[in-house]
């Protein structure tokens, strides 16, 4: 344990002694209340206490309190002509852990969700297969499945802050992301079922998925990547998918870009080489420096940011102990280490992790300190199993230029102020 650790941890157990003493009470403002100054909120019966609460059928599927109801999906409205064709963001500076619930997590549509029930879902698989198939959800139910952990992050988070700070708040910056459990098929079982001998030698085969919406959004994956790790989900957190994201059955794309993710997935097609959609030429490709774009960065590379103190979620107790956490995660693989710089990226400190990083899932990450109540440039700094480390926005525009779109996994800066608010800024 490192000095700072040690007087870290002695000034917390002193704070918390502190409002023992004091009666174990801590006013709005984060300061212990003197003692003999009784709490009515410990010393007299309240209202709660004094009758009955509601019964076991008051909400038969299970809501968050009303005192809860600001933690929800949010849109930017002038993002797109129409919410059909948009993105709501996950309020990821609202919560904790790392698994979103599914009733907050983002949700992407090309052509709006659509309600597809299980009795009418059909998957084709088609091609070069011996034998072309097409499963109902029944059918998938009886094949042997799998749990993961993956998160699911649009191409396009962060993506409006490449020419300088723009949105307010880590649910507008970097909420394009949610992380769940699911289970489903692997689509590599679904393949060999179909049997693939006709496609002959697989190293340069693709598979072409598409969606039952009306946009389809067709992509093209590698059939390397379509035998290792490609699931078709029909749950996500134990349930059935919700109607936006893909139900009754959706393809898991693990640590690729959230548009392969293809939602009401309806076909499988073996090719010989990629179909070029629209998807995945005038869309979903990066643009560079020199005007050119490139095409085919389907890994979401290493990432993080500061969730709390951000905008959204500034200080309010004032000077004294305080919690900074965030999210990091690498579709490369699992995160390793996360550092925190309270200057602007002058000095890191090594965060410490929530618990050992997961293979393209989120990790959460912690650093407690002691806070005097001066100003403090946040940032955060990912480093994946790969060696990969986050880089800022300026080695980021170096080859990419300030006109690009998809893939910003630059370093994020809140400016915290003397006051405890934040605000989106740049600085390198």
């Amino acid at each position: 344990m490192t000095a700072d650790k040690k007087s870290n941890g002695a000034s917390r157990r002193a704070f918390l002694k502190g409002a023992v003493a004091a009666g174990g009470a801590v006013a709005g403002a984060g300061m212990a209340r003197a003692a003999g100054d009784p709490d009515p909120l410990i010393t007299e019966v309240q209202d709660w206490a004094s009758g009955l609460g509601e019964g076991v059928d008051a909400t038969p599927y299970g809501l968050p309190i009303r005192f809860e109801d600001d933690v929800v999906r949010r849109n930017v409205e002038w993002l797109t002509a129409d919410t059909i064709s948009s993105i709501n963001f996950t309020p990821i500076h609202a919560l904790d852990g790392t698994i979103t619930p599914q009733g907050c997590a983002f949700e992407r549509h090309h052509s709006g969700a659509i309600e597809l029930k299980k009795e009418d879902y059909r998957l084709m698989i088609n091609g070069l297969v011996d034998k072309p198939l097409i499963f109902t959800y029944a059918d998938l139910e009886r094949f042997p499945r799998e749990n993961h952990v993956y998160f699911c992050e649009c191409a396009a988070n962060t993506g409006m802050e490449w020419a300088g700070a723009q949105l307010n708040g880590a649910q507008f910056t970097h909420g394009m992301i949610h992380n769940m459990e699911y289970s489903g098929v692997p689509l590599r079982t679904l393949l060999e079922e179909a049997g693939l001998d006709t496609a002959g030698d697989l190293k340069d085969k693709w598979v072409y998925v598409e969606g039952a919406d009306a946009s389809s959004n067709g992509r093209s994956i590698p059939m390397d990547k379509a035998l290792d790790d490609c699931l078709v989900a029909f749950k996500a957190n134990g349930e059935a998918l919700r109607k936006e994201h893909g139900y009754p059955v959706r393809l898991v794309v693990p640590g690729w870009e959230g548009n392969m993710w293809v939602k009401w997935l309806r076909r499988v097609e073996v090719l010989d080489g990629p179909v070029e959609s629209r998807e995945e030429t005038s869309k979903y490709t990066d643009t560079l420096a020199d005007g050119t774009s490139r095409k085919w960065t389907w890994e979401m590379d290493a990432k993080s940011v500061v969730t709390t103190p951000s905008p959204q979620s500034p200080i309010t107790h004032g000077p004294g102990p305080l919690v900074i956490t965030g999210l990091a995660w690498s579709g490369r693989g699992a995160i390793t280490r996360v550092d925190v710089s309270l200057d602007g990226g002058k000095n890191w400190q090594q965060a410490r992790l929530a618990k050992e990083g997961e293979s393209k899932a989120l990790s959460r990450f912690y650093l407690d300190i002691d806070w005097d109540g001066s100003e403090m440039l946040l940032q955060s700094r990912a480093h994946d199993e790969t060696g990969y480390v986050q880089p800022t926005k300026a080695q980021l525009r170096e080859v990419r230029g300030e006109n690009s779109i998809y893939h910003n996994n630059c370093i994020q800066t809140w400016w915290v102020k003397e006051s405890g608010e934040a605000e989106n800024v740049e600085v390198s």
